[in-house]
């Protein structure tokens, strides 16, 4: 059965998406792919902040830039888009409508900006006692930082990550290092997703609705695990290690004669292999580097062995002598060569679909796999506005002269 043609776990549920930028716009869209129908609020003329965040855009048949941000369309595929301005008394009555027939608000502006508009938990439930009210923030609703505005790249230092994350001080580029992805917020949205559906679970159950309070730097703490727990329970503060392991070696990355690879030898077995493969057999049979105790106490001597050895053979042959082999390696790879790695074509991980801008919108499938109601793709990331005559006529029963009234009054 094609894709878009199986059932789906969440068509049963409506989204109303007051959301921008990346971590609300990503949970929406987690909600579009498994049949929410999600209608994200855009401010007229303008829209999500990201539908400027270019280059690079979308381009068109004949290979031009359109003015869709390539940004933009990473989180908000599946979507329907409805222009209101807020800040009108008959754009926040259009809010209050669609909420009164949605199932979940999402919204992540600034704790306090939504109740001068009427249209904070307290005043939507009044429309909608059942509703699930989805709030994020960089610092959550309480607490002396609740009302900073909360920003990935700096919640990333606060919270911790930071100081984990890059090369160690006392080597060459050493300090610490941000994401190369906008890691914070894109938790953020896939706690916020599961927040989501448990309250859900419990007005099923019940029939009664709540305030989620989901802040940036609350899920970037809870991200640190295992790093966390360890500072916790010893009182001893983690540090950078870069690329490597502070407990194994070798467990890290090498350059090739032509690229990067990871070799994670978590054993003494495992390490032979990895310089008999390399022809350095020695580098076992020498008591310094007999056993992992002794090759943690003795790193600074032996990886730069092992560098020179690695720098013999490409990436693909190292690939290949260590997987005959048996030691746990991969490579480092840019993105032209991960959507060109077969086992990410094999898991159908590119999404192709039509835009309503002329061209065909390449996109990342969602990784979610489910053997009954699996996510899928119905539409592009939409235009700004694309929907509004629609949403607003089909749910709300306003005539197309209301619609024209109102766009004359610039609420639309």
């Amino acid at each position: 059965m094609p894709n878009n043609l199986m059932p789906s776990a969440l068509s049963h549920l409506r989204i109303l998406d007051l959301t921008r930028v990346l971590a609300g716009p990503w949970c929406g869209q987690t909600f579009a792919d498994l049949g929410a129908d999600v209608i994200k609020i855009e401010r007229p003329g303008s829209g999500d902040d990201t539908r400027a965040w270019g280059p690079p855009y979308l381009r068109d048949a004949d290979g031009n830039d359109t003015t869709e941000a390539a940004y933009y369309l990473a989180a908000n595929r599946g979507k329907r888009s409805v222009t209101v301005d807020i800040t009108t008394a008959e754009g926040q009555q259009i809010i209050r409508q669609l909420a009164a027939q949605s199932d979940v608000v999402l919204e992540n502006y600034k704790v306090g900006q939504l109740e001068k508009y009427g249209l904070d938990y307290a005043s939507l439930k009044q429309v909608k006692p059942d509703l699930i009210y989805c709030s994020i923030t960089g610092f959550g609703q309480t607490g002396p930082y609740a009302h900073r505005p909360g920003y990935d790249f700096i919640i990333q230092g606060m919270g911790g990550f930071m100081s984990v994350t890059g090369e160690r001080d006392a080597l060459p580029g050493g300090g610490p290092q941000k994401a190369g992805i906008a890691i914070t917020d894109l938790m953020t949205g896939m706690y916020a997703s599961v927040a989501v559906l448990a309250a859900l679970s419990h007005r099923d159950r019940t029939g009664e609705g709540q305030a989620i309070d989901l802040a940036l730097l609350d899920v970037q703490v809870a991200m640190m695990a295992n790093m966390g727990t360890n500072y916790l329970a010893s009182g001893d503060i983690p540090q950078r290690w870069g690329n490597a392991h502070p407990n194994i070696v070798p467990y890290q990355t090498f350059a090739t004669s032509d690229g990067h690879l990871i070799v994670a030898a978590g054993n003494d077995r495992q390490y032979r292999k990895f310089v008999t493969a390399g022809e350095c057999p020695w580098l076992a049979d020498d008591p310094r580097f007999a056993t992992n105790p002794l090759r943690v106490q003795n790193r600074a001597a032996l990886v730069p062995l092992l560098a020179d050895m690695v720098t013999k053979y490409t990436k693909e042959k190292w690939l290949d002598l260590l997987d005959e082999a048996g030691v746990p390696c991969g490579p480092i790879n840019n993105l032209q060569e991960v959507f060109d790695n077969p086992q990410v074509v094999a898991r159908g991980l590119q999404v192709d679909l039509p835009h309503p801008a002329g061209a065909g919108a390449r996109l990342i499938g969602s990784p979610i796999r489910m053997s009954q109601t699996p996510p899928a793709y119905r539409s592009a990331p939409p235009l700004l506005g694309q929907h509004t005559d629609e949403v607003l006529s089909s749910l709300l029963g306003y005539s197309e002269t209301q619609l024209a009234q109102l766009r004359e009054r610039d609420v639309l």
